[in-house]
């Protein structure tokens, strides 16, 4: 087989492929994100409206995602109506904890997909249905790849990245810094332990993305989290 393009052909010299394994792949994927982005087009008008603010949060596994929201939903708990959306390839496990704050929450497993796409979202808000002037957060599968590409209806997309990872995420992962709103630099309680620097981080995903505004935070700790709820719902 050849193993530059699957084609099924015997491995050798390079060979014409009339209409190209490349272009069929392209083809294929703006077919797959026109439909997915017709599909967010319809949970947007959806969501506006009922008035519920809908936020993507993104980050690869560990960053603290799951702690970082149950810590939100406390503190929104008698102010504002909240629900939660949980995407994962398996098991229910950051749902169990969502519920134990008390929030609605559904969860979503994808199997062997990487990420949330507009037609679950869809899905899920048929089942969810929260409640008018509601924060919607939907937690994506831990990925910094695919979720960027996926526009679900949100209002905004919120990357979470831990002091943990490294401080030249922004710059490896550009697609998904660049399509964010808001950068979430959690696990700051943890810096005086690791080798990060949250204001090169800061400067890396400004690189990519001029607009992006950055908060240092702690999910445990609660360092720097008003700001992540004056964000969220200004006074």
């Amino acid at each position: 087989m050849c193993v530059t393009c699957g084609c099924g052909r015997p491995d050798g010299p390079a060979h014409h492929h009339p209409h190209g394994p490349l272009t069929e792949t392209i083809t294929l994927e703006q077919r797959i994100l026109a439909k997915n982005d017709h599909l967010a087009g319809h949970n947007r008008a959806w969501l506006a409206e009922r008035r519920i603010t809908a936020l993507n949060l993104m980050s690869s596994p560990g960053s603290g995602k799951t702690t970082l929201l149950e810590r939100t939903l406390r503190h929104f708990r008698g102010r504002r109506p909240v629900a939660v959306v949980e995407g994962d390839q398996e098991t229910t496990l950051d749902a169990d904890r969502i519920r134990r704050t008390g929030s609605p929450v559904i969860q979503v497993n994808t199997g062997a997909g990487c990420h949330l796409d507009a037609g679950m979202l869809h899905d899920a808000l048929s089942t969810l249905d929260p409640p008018a002037g509601a924060v919607l957060f939907v937690e994506n599968v831990g990925n910094l790849v695919c979720p960027a590409m996926f526009d679900l209806g949100e209002a905004a997309k919120v990357v979470i990245i831990s002091v943990t990872e490294g401080t030249d995420k922004p710059l490896k992962y550009p697609h998904m810094f660049a399509a964010a709103d808001l950068v979430l630099i959690n696990k700051i309680d943890l810096l005086p332990y690791v080798d990060f620097d949250t204001d090169r981080c800061a400067e890396y995903a400004r690189a990519v993305n001029p607009t992006v505004r950055t908060l240092p935070v702690s999910a445990t700790g609660g360092a720097g989290m008003d700001g992540w709820y004056d964000w969220i719902a200004p006074a």
